[in-house]
């Protein structure tokens, strides 16, 4: 019986393999989200404001999460200004689970259940281990990866409900491969994905389920966050746009990408370098020598 599980698997690893080949040339249809009610964190700037311009322009009802009021109408005002339907603003930290929970519910009352939950919110302070204060630590540690947490207990058992939804979380290269002067940001994002990975799995448990997840990982975004990088092969690996990685992480949720890279080469990449001896690791990381300077100095 085992064996014949075995030689099944087989079978099913090399379908697999061929319709993701097969999918390299024809890729899968995005799917519509007009009228799908998508709720952004972080939304007063950077990816999140992007990404509010992305759903408003394809129809959604935008939810606009932010800490920063006047950051947060300026986009709404915006997303008014290019023509599409005014998004739903609310004022909240979602570091605070009790703030989450109470927003959430007004979220509920006044828009609807949530379809789509895009956790994209976080902060990024660029120093040594040992110069980062308990106090910044704990703040990377709410926002980064305990503010997810709080989102899902607010919108999870709604689409459980009704077993439809799509949960969106941002982590970071710095989550696939560690880089100095980002020990806790690296540590935070790691977490995002093993969270994502791990909430994907107890998904699955149910064999009907319907709920998508995605994961995913930019390379340094010019967002302000990450002040003194530095890149090796900037015509290949340069800082990227707010708004390509908002255009990058639409098309993932969209096409139903359970995890990527942006670039996405990078995701085949990191786990082909881990396969390897760690000093060859090590001379591959020094190959690439990308990174981000102390903002301290």
């Amino acid at each position: 019986y085992i064996i014949f599980e075995f030689i099944v698997l087989q079978f099913q690893i090399f379908y697999y393999i061929l319709e993701s080949i097969f999918r390299l040339f024809v890729p899968v249809e995005p799917e519509s989200v007009k009228g799908e009610i998508v709720l952004i964190t972080g939304t007063g700037h950077g990816i999140g404001q992007q990404l509010a311009y992305q759903y408003a322009a394809a129809g959604a009802k935008v939810v606009c999460w932010d800490i920063n009021e006047k950051n947060n109408q300026a986009t709404a005002e915006e997303i008014v200004k290019r023509g599409y339907a005014r998004p739903h603003c609310y004022v909240c930290d979602v570091s605070n689970r009790q703030e989450v929970l109470k927003v959430g519910e007004e979220v509920k009352k006044e828009v609807g259940n949530v379809n789509i939950l895009i956790n994209n919110a976080g902060i990024m302070p660029t120093h040594p281990l040992e110069q980062h204060t308990e106090e910044e630590i704990r703040r990377i540690m709410d926002i980064n990866v305990l503010a997810h947490f709080w989102t899902l207990e607010a919108f999870l058992p709604a689409m459980k409900q009704a077993n439809r939804g799509h949960i969106v979380c941002l982590s970071s290269i710095a989550g696939v491969v560690g880089i100095p002067n980002l020990v806790p940001y690296s540590a935070s994002k790691f977490a995002v994905r093993g969270l994502m990975e791990t909430l994907a799995e107890e998904l699955r448990w149910n064999p009907t389920n319907q709920i998508k997840t995605t994961t995913v990982c930019p390379f340094m975004v010019d967002t302000g966050l990450c002040k003194r990088p530095f890149v090796k092969f900037e015509q290949a690996l340069n800082l990227l746009s707010p708004e390509h990685v908002a255009q990058k992480i639409a098309q993932a949720q969209r096409t139903g990408k359970t995890e990527i890279t942006i670039p996405e080469i990078l995701l085949p990449v990191g786990i082909l370098t881990r396969l390897l001896p760690e000093k060859a690791q090590i001379k591959v990381k020094e190959f690439f020598n990308s990174g981000v300077n102390s903002d301290l100095e």
